[in-house]
């Protein structure tokens, strides 16, 4: 089974997952093709009480793409996904199948499949330093290559 890497709080969740989102806004490669993407994504995590909603910046907003810690957005998602933090913190590690996930019921998803699959091409360079970032500042989240999906 292994060890269970989980964030210490909410906060922490919030914290590390908008380091994730900023590393895929200002990713010179990654940050275009996500806006061009044009998927509204709600992601509720609900082990933590929490949801973010995140869309393609629009024209004057700074990077490539803007979220919020909130349901009171002025978007609608065309996606919606419900998973626990460390379903999350697996998936940013390159470590969580999302189709696999969804088959298993380790995340709910509604919504633009087809879009959202579409998407984890463009996301999976931010893999690599995602594990860079919580190696250095979160080393208590930090998977080993051997750590797969069950």
């Amino acid at each position: 089974m292994g060890t269970v890497h989980c964030f210490r709080s909410a906060e922490e969740v919030r914290e590390v997952l908008d380091k994730a989102f900023t590393l895929m806004s200002e990713d010179p490669d990654v940050g275009p093709r996500l806006r061009a993407a044009d998927v509204p994504q709600r992601f509720e995590l609900t082990d933590v009480d929490l949801v973010v909603n995140i869309r393609p910046a629009r024209d004057g907003e700074e990077g490539n793409l803007h979220w919020e810690w909130s349901d009171d957005v002025d978007w609608e998602p065309k996606v919606e996904m419900t998973m626990s933090s460390e379903v999350a913190n697996r998936y940013w590690q390159g470590r969580e199948n999302i189709a696999m996930a969804i088959t298993r019921r380790r995340i709910k998803a509604s919504g633009d499949l087809p879009s959202a699959l579409a998407l984890l091409p463009l996301t999976k360079p931010v893999f690599p330093r995602y594990r860079e970032l919580v190696e250095a500042d979160y080393p208590h989240l930090a998977l080993e290559a051997v750590d797969r999906p069950r």
